[in-house]
């Protein structure tokens, strides 16, 4: 587990490990979400870099009958 220091312009240095896991590039957009007393940072992917991430799940869904009011 990396540790990091908040500077005095509150930024931080997001670890080499974790940049190149995660495959983040300078100009890529992370989301900054406050959950249960701590900071998760999620990068955002952009529509160009999710084309093809779906490519062999089967799009068919069984779905209940609709019932009539």
């Amino acid at each position: 587990m990396d540790c990091v220091t908040v500077s005095p312009k509150y930024q931080i240095v997001i670890p080499v490990k974790v940049r190149e896991a995660l495959k983040i590039r300078p100009g890529d957009k992370i989301q900054v979400i406050q959950f249960d007393g701590r900071i998760e940072l999620v990068p955002l992917s952009s529509p160009q870099k999710l084309r093809g991430f779906l490519r062999g799940v089967n799009p068919s869904i069984d779905r209940e009958a609709e019932e009539r009011l």
